[in-house]
């Protein structure tokens, strides 16, 4: 059997748009294939991690001082550029998740990610937008016309819906979310873990 991992993930969270840029050397050095799974991060917390809510309600400054330099070390360390977005966090990723369905039918799920990614954490953007979406797919080669009606198709929703089930019941919590077999790895520092269970797959 070949070697695969699942990777659960939602734009809107920066330690996934570190995670994503990881995994993918990491997946081909191990000859493992990435079945990509978009989520509504919003809708996992809602459903089973609630605390996220009050810990962003009431925040602790040492926490958040040092949650931001570790951002900034990992980012430094994948060669990324990564701004947290002061003007819109957290931000509403329902149609850029969406979109992601439309860019995986087309082959185009890796560009169309990295250029969401980078809009928002790099370049500080809205992705809830329709002109932001609109680069977003532009730069992806996605034709505008048939994005946006794509991602207001019940397929689109449905998928968004149930990945996020899927993911709430194989005993996620958030993005990013990896799974190698029944195997689950949460953030973007579990790389040398996905690496180990791969080579043991």
């Amino acid at each position: 059997m070949a070697r695969r991992l699942d990777f659960y993930f939602d734009c809107s969270s920066p330690w996934t748009y570190l995670a994503f840029h990881a995994v993918q050397p990491l997946a081909a050095e191990a000859s493992a294939e990435i079945v990509w799974k978009p989520i509504l991060v919003g809708g996992v917390f809602n459903a089973v991690n609630q605390t996220v809510y009050e810990s962003r309600a009431k925040p602790n400054p040492r926490k958040q001082a040092y949650m931001l330099q570790d951002l900034a070390a990992w980012a430094k360390l994948y060669g990324l550029g990564i701004v947290f977005p002061p003007k819109v966090f957290p931000v509403n990723s329902v149609k850029c998740m969406r979109g992601a369905f439309v860019a995986l039918d087309e082959g185009k799920l890796v560009p169309y990610a990295t250029a969401a990614f980078e809009a928002y954490w790099g370049s500080d953007l809205d992705i809830a937008q329709e002109a932001v979406l609109a680069d977003i797919a532009n730069r992806a080669g996605l034709e505008r016309q048939h994005f946006f009606a794509g991602i207001e198709t019940d397929s689109c929703k449905a998928r968004l819906r149930a990945n996020t089930d899927e993911l709430i019941a194989r005993g996620g919590f958030g993005s990013p979310t990896i799974f190698v077999g029944d195997e689950m790895f949460f953030g973007n520092d579990r790389m040398p873990l996905i690496k180990a269970a791969l080579e043991a797959a």
